[in-house]
């Protein structure tokens, strides 16, 4: 059995810092100013923006596509929303939602942007139908008040059109003409951002700067965004001058890179908690007492030990930076006492009978995932749970994870995290686990849902408020369809040349005022 000093001894990462040195990195070939960023991630190849949930994918979509509200997220400012494609928003009465569009927008096809491609993206984004549509409150009507005004309606579909407020940061608008033809859309993305789509080459997906962007044409000539799964292969191309951003490192790496004069690292907090999501739908974690059971077999402390600067402790289903984020009162601890008892109850007394539970997680996606799944293992084998570790690349991981059309999902329990582009805790919260959605666990319990729904049609913020913190959040916590382990933090590191970027908190990175000195 792995213990935990096993564990604890092994953690350290590759010091690569130390063994490179100094290298300058380039600014560019013949004058063009070239940016390669190695991406974490993995796209699918389905540039329609609603055919997924995965973020390495939303991550690069945020170089073309624009929202019409931008969320920044910065501190102390968690709940902000900027103009993007809409200058101005209002609600108007409980169901309906006005928009004031930004005029002299085109499309990187030449179309001009007008309200007629807001209401095919909002329409067609909301249909259930589509996999991303999980992150919308629901389906919604909008209408075209003139070429450069909407008003999102909810009266016909029971809830309120508040609930959009914040999300209009997050659907990335379309062409009407694009929707209207599935097959375009899925063929090439085709937004109103700072870089255009040029082609996919392998691994690496490359983008030219957008010449009529409404912000002014980025300094940055072209962006390539290469997929690169091993977290020490992105230290070793950026020192090498191969890549200009390497996403996503280990604490470790990031570490050793602050003593490089050539390469800048940050550190900041994440709109993302790690998770260990239970099978819910799939014995033996359809029953509340085994996932309890679970919960109470896990001590959080060594998991924080080990992941350092890369979490932080907190108690609750949502991050921090999320809107509603309250530590939960009788949020399952480390209790084997507990673990024992709730085992025997539900007929399993010290794990006897149970099957063997496949656990699910990633390399090279997060920090320390193997290490820490690894020693939830441990801790689940000691209490009498028959775990067995399986250990993915990205990209393998992104599919296992989710479950298949049958309902079904590989496993038992996974390692996830759900890191989304706004401050709305819904985006976290319905497609995890209300029954509509519920993506990876499978949870389909009316009292989840009750509370779910209840917070999302409260009146104000205030009343929503204290529906969170006082309702959802303890019967999720008595339910645990899941068990919020960390709240995260990411580390990058970049060429010293490179300005002028901006590390967003969801994930992606905004450099349409970057530029290489």
């Amino acid at each position: 059995m792995i213990t935990r000093r096993d564990i604890l001894a092994g953690a350290g990462a590759l010091g690569v810092a130390a063994a490179f040195g100094d290298v300058l990195l380039p600014a560019g070939a013949q004058g063009k100013k070239s940016v390669v960023l190695a991406s974490m991630g993995p796209v699918t190849g389905n540039w329609d923006p609603t055919s997924h949930t995965t973020l390495g994918q939303g991550n690069f979509e945020k170089f073309v596509f624009n929202a019409l509200t931008r969320a920044p997220m910065r501190d102390g400012e968690a709940d902000l929303l900027e103009p993007a494609l809409a200058e101005s928003w209002t609600l108007v009465d409980k169901n309906t939602l006005e928009f004031k569009l930004r005029s002299g927008v085109k499309f990187h096809d030449g179309k001009e942007f007008s309200a007629e491609d807001v209401k095919a993206t909002y329409e067609y984004s909301s249909d259930p139908a589509r996999p991303a549509a999980s992150f919308c409150p629901g389906k919604v009507d909008v209408e075209v008040v003139d070429p450069l005004t909407v008003r999102l309606r909810t009266d016909k579909h029971g809830y309120p059109a508040s609930t959009w407020w914040f999300i209009s940061s997050v659907i990335p608008i379309l062409s009407a003409k694009d929707v209207a033809d599935p097959k375009i859309l899925q063929k090439r993305p085709n937004g109103t951002n700072a870089f255009k789509y040029v082609e996919t080459n392998g691994d690496k997906n490359i983008l030219h700067a957008y010449d009529d962007y409404f912000g002014g044409r980025p300094k940055i000539d072209e962006l390539v965004y290469a997929y690169v799964p091993d977290a020490n292969t992105r230290v070793l191309g950026l020192l090498n001058g191969q890549y200009h951003i390497a996403e996503r490192l280990e604490p470790e790496q990031y570490a050793s890179l602050q003593g490089n004069a050539n390469v800048v690292t940050r550190k900041g907090l994440t709109t993302e908690n790690k998770y260990l999501h239970f099978r819910c739908n799939k014995p033996p974690f359809d029953d509340p007492r085994i996932r309890l059971a679970a919960c109470h077999s896990i001590d959080r402390s060594q998991i924080l030990e080990l992941m350092g600067e890369a979490a932080l402790e907190s108690s609750c289903y949502i991050s921090p930076m999320k809107f509603g984020f309250n530590n939960i009162a009788g949020y399952p601890e480390y209790n084997p006492e507990e673990a024992q008892r709730l085992l025997a109850e539900a007929g399993f007394p010290n794990g006897k009978g149970l099957p063997q539970l496949e656990y699910i997680t990633s390399i090279g996606f997060y920090p320390k995932t193997k290490e820490y799944g690894e020693l939830i293992t441990a801790m689940l084998q000691e209490q009498g749970f028959n775990v067995q570790l399986t250990v993915l690349e990205p990209a393998a991981w992104e599919v296992a994870i989710y479950r298949r059309a049958d309902g079904q999902g590989q496993g038992h329990m996974c390692d996830v995290g759900w890191m989304t582009p706004s401050p709305e805790p819904d985006l976290v919260l319905r497609p995890n686990w209300h029954s509509s959605a519920a993506l990876i666990s499978g949870i389909k319990d009316p009292e989840i849902d009750a509370v779910l729904d209840k917070e999302r049609n409260a009146a104000n913020p205030e009343e929503r408020l204290k529906i969170l913190t006082g309702e959802t959040f303890p019967t999720m916590a008595k339910k645990v369809p899941s068990f919020s382990l960390f709240s995260a933090l990411t580390f990058h590191g970049a060429a010293k040349n490179l300005q002028g970027a901006v590390y967003l908190p969801y994930g992606p990175i905004d450099l349409s005022k970057a530029d290489l000195i």
